[in-house]
C-alpha cells in the first residue's frame, strides 16, 4: 500500500498507509462486534423458545445500532468518590487492548497488518493487559462489588492465562515458528495430506478443547463470568459505568471474544486454509474460509452461554489450577517427546 503514495517522502507514505490500514481492520471489527451482539442476542432466543430481536430494522438487524446510539446520548455519570482519571481510563484501556491484538491476526496469506517472527508471543502479552482495564474499573470506582470483580478477574485471567501459555507451547513445538502465518501454513495437509488443521491431529486435539474451555474464561464468558455474577455482584467492575464508558467495555469484550474464535481457527483449525487439502476448495478466498470458522466457534460460545449454569468460584479455580495446569504441562512433555522421537527417526 506504500506504493500508493510513492510520489510522499518515504516517512508519510509509510504513516498513511499504516493508518489505512489499521481503519480497514478497525472498522469492519467495529461492525463486526454489532453483528455478533445482535447474533449472540439471536441464539440466546433460539435455544430460550424466544424471537430474541425483531423490532428494529429488517429482522432486528439494527438492534445493536439502536442500543450504540442510546448510550451514546446517555449521560457519563462519575460517582464522587471514585478516582475520576483512571475511572475514565479504564475502559479506554480495556477497548484499546482488544484493538491492538488484531495487528498480527492474518487473514489469508499475506493479509496481515504485522506479520512479525513473535506474533504469538505479542499476542499473549497484549492480551493479558486487559486485566489492568478491570482491575483500574474495580478499584477506581471505590465500591465494594466492583471491586470484588476486580480481584476475582485478577485471578481468574492469570490461571487461565497460564494454561493458555502451555498450551500454545505445544502449537509452537509443532509448527516451529510463532509467526501466525507460519503456523497456518504447518497446518496444511497435516494428516495423511488430505486435512488442513492441528485440531485433526489426536495429540493435539486434547489441548484444543483446553484452549476453547481456557478462552471462554479468559473472556469471561458464561460459565466462567464470575466477574459479572448478577446475583452476587450486580454488575461486576462495570456496576458503576454507564453511556460511552460502558459501551467502550461492551465493545472490548466482543472484541476480545470474536479474537478468541478466530484464534481457535487459526492455531487448531487451518485458519484462511479450508477443511480439505483438496485444490477446488482453493478457489474460496480463504478469507471466507476464515468468517466460516469464526462463526462456527462463536456459535460454540453462545451455545455453551445459553446452556451451561455458572461454575462456582472454588470450581473455577479448580478446573483452571488442578486440571488445566498440570494436563496442559504434561502436554508440552508429551509433545517435545514425540517430537524428538520422530526427528531421531528420521535422521536414522
Amino acid at each position: 500500500m506504500i506504493s500508493w503514495f510513492s510520489a510522499l517522502p518515504y516517512g508519510w507514505a509509510f504513516f498513511l498507509a499504516t493508518i489505512i490500514d489499521i481503519l480497514v481492520i478497525a472498522l469492519p471489527l467495529m461492525l463486526a462486534v454489532a453483528m455478533i451482539i445482535y447474533a449472540d442476542r439471536k441464539i440466546w432466543a433460539a435455544m430460550a423458545l424466544r424471537r430474541g430481536p425483531n423490532v428494529v430494522g429488517p429482522f432486528g438487524l439494527l438492534q445493536s445500532f439502536a442500543d450504540g446510539l442510546k448510550v451514546f446520548l446517555q449521560e457519563t455519570i462519575v460517582p464522587s468518590a471514585a478516582n475520576r482519571g483512571l475511572f475514565l481510563l479504564a475502559p479506554i484501556i480495556t477497548f484499546t487492548v482488544a484493538l491492538i491484538v488484531w495487528a498480527v491476526v492474518p487473514f489469508q496469506a499475506g493479509v496481515v497488518l504485522a506479520d512479525i517472527n513473535v506474533g504469538l508471543l505479542y499476542i499473549l502479552a497484549a492480551s493479558s493487559l486487559g486485566v489492568y482495564g478491570v482491575i483500574l474499573s474495580g478499584w477506581s470506582s471505590n465500591s465494594k462489588y466492583p471491586f470484588y470483580s476486580a480481584l476475582r478477574a485478577a485471578a481468574q485471567m492469570v490461571s487461565y492465562e497460564v494454561a493458555i501459555g502451555f498450551v500454545l507451547v505445544t502449537v509452537v513445538l509443532w509448527a516451529g515458528s510463532f509467526n501466525l502465518s507460519h503456523i497456518v501454513m504447518a497446518q496444511q495437509g497435516h494428516i495423511f495430506g488430505l486435512l488442513n488443521g492441528f485440531g485433526f491431529n489426536p495429540l493435539l486435539f486434547p489441548m484444543w478443547v483446553v484452549f476453547l474451555i481456557s478462552s471462554m474464561a479468559e473472556t469471561q464468558r458464561a460459565p466462567f463470568d464470575l466477574t459479572e455474577a448478577e446475583s452476587e455482584l450486580v454488575a461486576g467492575y462495570q456496576t458503576e459505568y454507564s453511556s460511552m464508558s460502558f459501551a467502550l467495555f461492551w465493545l472490548g469484550e466482543y472484541a476480545n471474544v470474536i479474537l478468541m474464535c478466530v484464534l481457535n481457527a487459526t492455531l487448531f483449525w487451518g485458519g484462511w486454509l479450508p477443511p480439505l487439502n483438496i485444490p477446488f476448495l482453493y478457489v474460496i478466498p480463504g478469507i471466507i474460509w476464515l468468517f466460516i470458522k469464526m462463526l462456527v466457534f462463536f456459535f460454540i460460545f453462545s451455545w455453551v452461554r445459553a446452556t451451561v449454569p455458572r461454575y462456582r468460584y472454588d470450581q473455577l479455580m479448580r478446573l483452571g489450577w488442578k486440571v488445566f495446569l498440570p494436563l496442559s504441562l504434561l502436554w508440552v512433555f508429551l509433545v517435545s517427546g514425540v517430537l524428538m522421537w520422530m526427528r531421531v527417526g528420521i535422521a536414522q
